[in-house]
Parts: structure tokens; sequence; C-alpha cells
């Protein structure tokens, strides 16, 4: 990759069709920094700002040949991981994935920012090789407990990115553990506003880009922390719950 040619992003998530979250929030935020985005859709969802209506699955041999189509073809430098929509499908992502050398970054999106399950129990015990194969996890509060806390990751010897958001407190603590290494922690004031919809999605496709990139794990998430936060504060200010952040605005 030289330095006119964008890193290629391969985002592996479902669909949002307010646009806030989910595949639409990767492609912006990979655009924005001047990423080139290819997906494979996992999940249709009907959901907006107050909450998620519905979600229709897609079938995985189907999620397998979107990542096939890309990868056979324009090849990748790193790949983003969100919703998965069913056990078959994560299990198939890890088929597919497993032997890349290439940066993966996984966010296991269990509820959205609105609350709505989006991950059921067959679905989060699939994660366990995903986050085997994975460069970096990325869960936040309610997520971490989901998968056992810190010391079940730690057991699983895997690198992760415990996300302080959804915690209480005026400082918004990101935490990178990674085995046999000391713990990086990045701290910044709390920006309160409730325009937060796709504030996860958008910071594991942010890391995603960076590694893809060539940018060293903790660069790619202080970069990608930035971006999330300068989105936080363009925030057009459309929906009436969790409202989108403005992408778009970020120079």
């Amino acid at each position: 990759m030289t330095a006119a040619t964008p890193p290629r992003i391969l985002v592996i998530a479902g669909s949002d069709s307010s646009g806030g979250a989910g595949i639409q929030a990767d492609i912006k935020t990979i655009t924005m920094l001047a990423g080139y985005a290819m997906t494979a859709i996992t999940a249709v969802t009907a959901q907006n700002t107050t909450g998620v209506q519905g979600v229709v699955a897609l079938p995985a041999d189907f999620v397998a040949q979107q990542i096939e189509s890309c990868l056979s073809d324009i090849g990748a430098d790193a790949v983003k991981i969100g919703m998965l929509g069913s056990p078959e499908i994560a299990c198939g992502v890890a088929d597919r994935l497993e032997g890349l050398s290439i940066p993966v970054v996984f966010d296991p999106v269990m509820v959205a920012t609105s609350g709505s399950v989006l991950a059921d129990e067959a679905t989060i015990a699939a994660f366990e090789r995903l986050m085997a194969l994975a460069t970096l996890t990325t869960p936040n509060v309610a997520e971490l407990g989901a998968l056992g806390g810190a010391d079940a990751m730690a057991a699983r010897g895997v690198a992760y990115l415990a996300k302080g958001g959804d915690a209480d407190g005026p400082d918004v603590e990101d935490r990178l553990a990674r085995s046999g290494q000391p713990d990086q922690v990045w701290r910044s004031l709390r920006i309160h506003t409730r325009h937060t919809h796709g504030t996860g999605c958008t910071l594991s496709s942010a890391i995603a880009t960076y590694l893809g990139m060539g940018v060293p794990l903790p660069e790619a998430i202080g970069k990608a922390r930035e971006f999330v936060r300068a989105a936080l504060l363009a925030a057009p200010g459309f929906g009436q719950g969790h409202g989108p952040m403005g992408h778009q605005a970020v120079r």
C-alpha cells in the first residue's frame, strides 16, 4: 500500500436503517478517515434513534459469500466485525477469517444504545473464536460483563479495550489490556449529549482503519477516540432519542 492508496477495510456487520450506527456508521467513519470501505452485511434492521423495531439476519452462507467476494478480488488491510445476527454467522465469519494475517477488530455488539438486544446467548457463545483471532475486542460495560468480566478476558489471553462510555462519572475511561503487558488507559472529560448512537461502531471502525494504515495499536486507539469525540461534538441533532453523531463534519 502506497501513501496514495487508501487502506482497504472490510466491515462485517448489520445495517442500521436510520444511518447512525452499523454498516452506515462504519462506511462514514472509514471514508472520513481516507479509507476504502467494503461490507459483508450480516443482518438488516428496522431501527431509529428510539430503538430497534425489527431484525432480519441474512443466511450465513450468503454472509460468507460477501466476504469471499471482497477478499478474493480487492483484498483487505484490516477487518472490523460488528453485529453478527446468529451463531451460524459468527462461526462462518470465524471460519473465513482464521489464518488471515491482517488486523481484525471485533466489536461484540450485544445491546444497542437504545437498550435493544442484538445478540442471543448462542451467538454470544460463538464469540469465543472471534475474540481468539481478533487483534482487539472492544466491549462496553455491559458487554464486558456478559463476557465474564476482566478476569475472564485475562484468562482467555485476548487483547481488549474496555470502553467506559456507559459507566458513571465525569470522565470517560477506556482501558487497553494485553497479556503480558501493563494496561494502558485513556481518560477524557465526558461529553454530555444524547446523540451517542453508533459510538461503538464508529470507534471500532476508526481503530481498524488506522490499523490498516499500519499505525500501532495504542496510537490507533488514541486517534480513534479523538475522531469519536469530534463526531459527538458535531452531532446534527436528529431524532427523538439517541441521535446520530456528525461523522461528515469531522475534518
